[in-house]
């Protein structure tokens, strides 16, 4: 069961982090920079859904990693790194919502994004170890 769960939550982690970015390359107005990647790689075709990309999805996969974040700390016990990981879905749910009418929030989607892209690839180069067994936690 243990495993079973760690593999989910990898796998949510990283579907969260590429999910977002891809979200964000579809959005030309919001993120040029992100966006003219996306064109760049052949994903120019993406700017048609715009809106539901900005509106939906890219929420939708911060909350996602948000949550499989939380689910890792059950994981893995390592409350550190749950933290580091969900700094940047807090960052970009933020960016979205209150801090959008700012100028700034723009640059704090891009490291957001960043964020969770480096922390993602981090996850699945140094995979967390449970450090806590059957309760009893080492001290």
């Amino acid at each position: 069961m243990k495993n079973t769960l760690r593999r989910v939550v990898v796998l949510g982690e990283n579907l969260g982090a590429f999910g977002a970015l891809i979200s964000a390359m579809g959005c030309a107005m919001c993120f040029p920079a992100i966006a003219g990647l996306g064109g760049l790689i052949g994903l120019g075709f993406l700017s048609q859904w715009e809106g539901v990309f900005l509106n939906t999805l890219l929420p939708a996969f911060a909350w996602l990693m948000l949550v499989m974040q939380v689910l890792g700390w059950f994981a893995h016990r390592q409350w550190w790194r749950s933290l580091l990981g969900m700094v940047g879905p807090v960052l970009l749910l933020l960016s979205l919502y209150p801090w959008f009418r700012y100028g700034w929030s723009t640059w704090v989607t891009y490291g957001a994004l960043a964020w969770m892209v480096i922390f993602s690839i981090w996850d699945l180069l140094w995979p967390a170890n449970r450090r806590c067994d059957d309760g009893q936690c080492a001290t």
